[in-house]
């Protein structure tokens, strides 16, 4: 084993492996190995020129002396070996004689340390297994090869971010999660652990994690080189800063993302989609956009109008802006061999390709396949097409679905993309569709850029995205599991982020059970980054099947609007949009913070009450920006709700103007016009009016 110091990196060369340890940004180090003759250069999520702060290389001899025994005879075996320190800022990472990697915070506490079990460790690990922690192995007959990285597991750590699961748990330590985009599923691979340390999986193949009790065990199922990311700090804020500050932190919400947003399935002409907004209005009811869902379109791919339903888009967007309404379109990314732009982009290569098997990627309205957004030629042909099409029309916020890509079936294995193998680099798919529509709307010179999407992986957020958490069902099950979903996309560094509101599966509007989740969800939805209603309504309403050039199309479900609801519902639905409007300035002041630094919207109470141990339990409640702890609704039929308050701060109920002492438990009325919110050290927010 050899070390070698190159500028600020320290390069450990053993048999055909070659490692690289090197600071990337304040208290920060990257990490990557390959056993090629030359490292692959894809930095993936992370910025190039990174800020360094004290860094330097150190070289210790050390005395390997040991004991053995032949028989009774003691003999000592005198040896001596070298071993290696990098020390930027709070971290340093060692590298012993064997090549054995841990991880040090400033006080010299163990952070993280490889997991190897075999005869070569001089420790209590020597044990004959002839298991290493870092594990490349070549692919049978391809220049690939199978990657697995071992870390030690420790008793009492709690894990936190990853992205998006549709589970029940925030604290991820004991979890199982594939690092693969599906519906509703995003694979962010950045997580936060409470023994100050927080680390990103720079990988974008399909794999998984494991955090076992035993060992933590990252998985890429092909890929060129090992490449991580890790970074320590004194609070989950300061880590949080640091990986924003490498991998870059989302733009300035635009005005229009701090109000209410109404959409669903799905407004079926431009007619029916302004009459929704002029009632709106002539209630005097807020809102800030209003959505054109897919299938507006004659064929998947033409990015355009179906001229029949949709004649004039221009005094559309002109009618809705006059009403201070923006209006975002939905832009799919399948292609149909019927569309004017198949053959075009087939010939070009802008389209994903199958290594064996049938050629289409989905047969949902259509035979369709995905087009290549790691291909910059193919973004920049579907932006030039949506620019003609919708942005020349005066449409700048767009909603780009099925951004996994929705694969049907999900067999990476046999797809193939420009940047590479999709068992290689699938991940990275929803972070260029983003990219492709915000250099488009750069180069036209739009500032404060946003698209919804429906997916996201590290890097993501620089794009300007709201992820959504996808087609989840309508019940409070799935609602408990939305508020862990969120959460954990913002310590993934995706700080815009919202749901369906009501759920997008399911959700009868005229069923009464469905009218309780409906109010509660919306309720909490105020106290989401962004407050969109949304949902499939079923039953679907009955109409004969339309066609139009022999193209069949989409039917709607039921009304989605607030007064759908029921009358008594409407009132209190009232209420709750007004008080998202008298939440703007602290909302815009929360988006800046993210802006500026990457603070979450929405963090889990540890984020901003480290100190407070049993905040690092608490998965059903948060804070919402750094003074107002929410406390949801979750279950049918409940009137009260039991949370807990941080020690150390005055809290006030926001709806009785009460005020408590921190450090306790407490419980307080939820009527279906109350979300339980409460104010620390009693700021001057006025949440309930009546309460003021």
């Amino acid at each position: 084993m050899k070390f070698h110091e190159q500028s600020q990196r320290l390069i450990v060369t053993y048999g055909q492996n070659t490692l690289f340890i090197e600071p990337w940004g304040e208290n920060s180090l990257r990490v990557r190995m390959t056993m090629e003759a030359k490292m692959d250069e894809n930095d993936w999520a992370l910025m190039e020129s990174p800020q360094v702060t004290n860094s330097y290389i150190e070289f210790k001899e050390v005395d390997l002396t040991e004991p053995w025994y032949y028989g009774d005879d003691r003999i000592t075996h005198k040896k001596s070996g070298k071993e290696a320190y990098l020390t930027n800022g709070k971290i340093t990472a060692k590298v012993s004689h064997e090549g054995f990697l841990s991880f040090y915070n400033q006080n010299g506490e163990v952070l993280l340390e490889e997991y190897w079990r075999n005869r070569n460790r001089i420790d209590r690990y020597c044990v004959p297994l002839r298991i290493d922690a870092r594990d490349m192995r070549p692919i049978t007959g391809t220049t690939d090869y199978s990657l697995t990285m071992r870390f030690e597991a420790y008793e009492d750590e709690k894990i936190f971010g990853l992205g998006q699961y549709q589970e029940t748990n925030l604290d991820k330590k004991g979890a199982i999660l594939e690092l693969a985009h599906r519906n509703s599923q995003a694979s962010v691979p950045f997580m936060l652990s409470n023994r100050g340390y927080g680390l990103l999986w720079n990988n974008p193949a399909i794999g998984s994690v494991t955090f076992g009790a035993n060992k933590t065990e990252w998985i890429a199922k092909s890929t060129k080189k090992l490449d991580y990311f890790i970074t320590a700090g004194n609070t989950p804020a300061e880590i949080e800063e640091q990986y924003a500050k490498v991998t870059g932190t989302t733009p300035m919400m635009p005005e229009y993302g701090l109000g209410f947003w109404q959409c669903k399935l799905r407004y079926r002409n431009q007619e029916e989609l302004l009459n929704v907004a002029r009632e709106h209005k002539r209630r005097g009811l807020p809102m800030d956009v209003i959505v054109v869902d897919f299938f507006h379109w004659t064929r998947q791919g033409d990015f355009k109008f179906e001229p029949r339903d949709w004649p004039d888009p221009e005094a559309m967007v002109k009618e809705l802006q006059e009403l201070g309404i923006t209006l975002a379109v939905s832009v799919w990314p399948t292609i149909d061999e019927k569309s004017e732009n198949f053959n075009e982009m087939a010939d070009n290569g802008y389209l994903v390709s199958s290594d064996r098997g049938m050629g289409f990627h989905m047969n949902w309205m259509g035979d369709t396949v995905f087009f290549d957004a790691t291909n910059p030629n193919a973004r920049d042909f579907v932006w030039q097409r949506c620019k003609e099409n919708y942005y020349n029309k005066g449409i700048k916020l767009f909603w780009l679905d099925e951004a996994e890509p929705e694969f049907g079936p999900y067999d990476f294995d046999i797809y193939r993309y420009h940047q590479g193998p999709a068992l290689q680099c699938s991940n990275i798919y929803p972070v260029m569709y983003a990219k492709g529509f915000y250099e488009g709307l750069k180069a036209e010179g739009e500032e404060g850029t946003m698209s919804l999407i429906r997916c996201a992986w590290a890097g993501s957020q620089r794009y300007g995205v709201l992820t959504w958490s996808g087609d989840i069902h309508s019940s409070f099950c799935a609602m408990r599991e939305q508020l862990q979903a969120g959460l954990n996309m913002a310590i993934a560094g995706i700080p815009w982020w919202t749901t369906d509101i009501g759920g997008f599966l399911g959700g009868d509007i005229h069923n009464e059970d469905f009218r309780e989740l409906l109010v509660r969800w919306f309720a909490w939805g105020v106290f989401c980054p962004v407050f969109r209603l949304h949902g499939e309504r079923s039953p679907f309403y009955e109409i004969e099947q339309e066609y139009i050039d022999g193209v069949r199309q989409l039917t709607s479900g039921q009304d989605n609007e607030v007064w759908s609801f029921g009358d008594d519902n409407y009132e209190i639905l009232k209420k709750f949009l007004f008080m998202r409007e008298r939440l703007r300035p602290y909302i815009r002041n929360c988006m800046l913070e993210a802006h500026k630094k990457g603070t979450p919207v929405m963090r889990p109470m540890f984020y901003d009450f480290p100190d407070d141990n049993i905040c690092w339990n608490e998965q059903y409640q948060y804070m919402f920006g750094p003074d107002l702890l929410i406390a949801p609704i979750f279950e049918a039929g409940a009137t009260t709700r039991t949370l807990y308050l941080p020690f150390g701060f005055t809290w006030k109920d926001a709806k009785s103007g009460k005020l408590y002492d921190g450090g306790q438990y407490i419980t307080v009325d939820a009527p279906m016009d109350v979300i339980p919110v409460f104010i620390k050290d009693n700021k001057d927010y006025i949440i309930y009016p009546e309460a003021d």
